[in-house]
């Protein structure tokens, strides 16, 4: 099974909505390794060509972050492939088999875009080569609408010289009397690649001329998956991908989050405020990939308080044995079923309610974890200390609950959290448990 996830572009952190798509990409794979299918993953790293204007315009996002951070583009591209690969860690997303680079893969770039020139799919303007969109006749297929139904202005910004407002640059000249950072020699002069022509090229140069399975966020399907269709399609006279997977946006306030504005929550800012890596995972995991998440502090920290539930759960059951074929057979027609998440999250917890025992149990969940990802299997009964100043909180917060002063006693619980600790409030009293980052 063939899988071409797209990738990051290594001018800035990841954002959390980012992370959302390849969290939603991991399961993916996860469930296609548990359907014992045979995966071969690639993911590209775009390190040059991505502008910041769909009409393939302004500057180049990576000398635009070397600009800001007064270093070079390469240096830049290091730290910020480091960043991502960190948090795909943090977040248990598994790695790809190859990760490809758009820089190291300008020759066979340069080569495809001679091939669609050769076949006469292509132009030039002053400052580069274009794609001519009129000559792919199915060009928007995937968007579901046609050549002509795409206005100029929809989706790109003008240009007096392109002859379709669809048509998009293979090939970028460097402009004359500077010196970008990021520039090759080719048959039309020094520049770089576009952004699009990466994708095609290195996964029919790692996967094949057709690939069974291409992932990214939705936001990809108008531009840069119908354009990679095209140049790929183009030259080879074959079906580019057979099933295109995409994942919805992340929202903050119903605006969608994005590098480029003032809605940017980074991984780290999630740590930031005591909240673990995986809780944002789990917090992906309950809702479906193709539906909007609303992003909000107060839902991530539930998330975090159902993981902590999960995981103490998990500690209190004996080594796993024999699993409970009824849940394991549900589970697995769920994630089948365009991967239910939030269906394949419920039937976990109706197990944990169930009377079967805690090694069966255990052996199920953890089969149910190869696709959550959520670490179960790290999950260990370990022995809690608790310091006498938490002590001292939680018999001050007990107080204040007696008297009803629910304020403080919010405060100080949050003052326990602060410390490692939470507190759950039972008929038997207030029990102190570890919160697990």
């Amino acid at each position: 099974m063939s899988l071409y996830t797209c990738g990051p572009t290594v001018y800035n952190y990841a954002h959390i909505g980012n992370l959302r798509t390849y969290i939603f990409e991991d399961i993916v794979k996860r469930t296609l390794l548990a359907d014992r299918y045979r995966v071969k993953h690639v993911m590209n790293i775009t390190d040059v060509g991505h502008l910041t204007s769909d009409a393939d315009e302004g500057e180049d996002k990576m000398e635009k972050g070397a600009k800001r951070e007064r270093r070079s583009v390469w240096d830049i591209a290091a730290f910020y492939t480091d960043a991502f690969k960190q948090n795909m860690r943090e977040l248990n997303i598994l790695d790809p088999d190859i990760w490809a680079k758009a820089t190291d893969h300008i020759k066979e770039q340069v080569a495809w875009i001679q091939k669609l020139e050769k076949l006469g799919y292509t132009y030039q303007i002053s400052d580069g080569i274009y794609f001519d969109t009129s000559k792919f006749p199915s060009y928007g297929a995937l968007t579901g609408q046609k050549l002509h139904e795409l206005k100029e202005g929809a989706r790109v910004e003008k240009n007096a010289e392109k002859r379709h407002p669809t048509d998009f640059a293979l090939w970028k000249l460097s402009p004359q009397g500077s010196k970008r950072q990021m520039e090759w020699p080719s048959p039309w002069g020094t520049g770089f690649p576009g952004w699009h022509i990466e994708c095609s090229v290195m996964a029919q140069k790692f996967l094949g001329e057709t690939i069974d399975i291409h992932c990214g966020g939705i936001d990809h399907i108008p531009t840069h998956h119908t354009n990679e269709i095209a140049q790929a399609e183009a030259v080879t006279g074959k079906p580019f991908v057979h099933y295109w997977v995409h994942g919805e946006f992340l929202v903050l306030n119903k605006i969608k989050m994005a590098k480029s504005g003032d809605h940017f929550i980074t991984l780290q800012a999630v740590k930031d405020k005591g909240i673990s890596p995986l809780a944002y995972r789990y917090f992906c995991l309950g809702a479906h990939y193709r539906s909007k998440l609303t992003f909000s502090w107060d839902a991530l920290q539930g998330a975090q308080n159902a993981l902590d539930h999960l995981y103490k759960e998990v500690e209190s059951y004996g080594s796993p044995k024999i699993g409970c074929a009824e849940y394991e057979q549900k589970f697995s027609r769920t994630i089948n079923d365009d991967l239910d998440t939030p269906r394949a999250l419920a039937i976990m917890w109706d197990l944990i309610k169930s009377k079967n025992p805690g090694s069966a149990k255990k052996q199920t969940l953890l089969m149910f974890d190869k696709v959550l990802g959520l670490r179960l299997d790290k999950v260990k009964k370990e022995k809690m200390t608790v310091t006498d100043a938490v002590r001292e909180l939680v018999e001050k917060r007990e107080q204040a609950r007696k008297k009803k002063d629910f304020k403080k006693s919010d405060e100080l619980r949050k003052r326990i959290q602060e410390q490692g600790y939470d507190v759950q409030d039972t008929d038997r009293g207030p029990v102190i448990k570890k919160i697990r980052r």
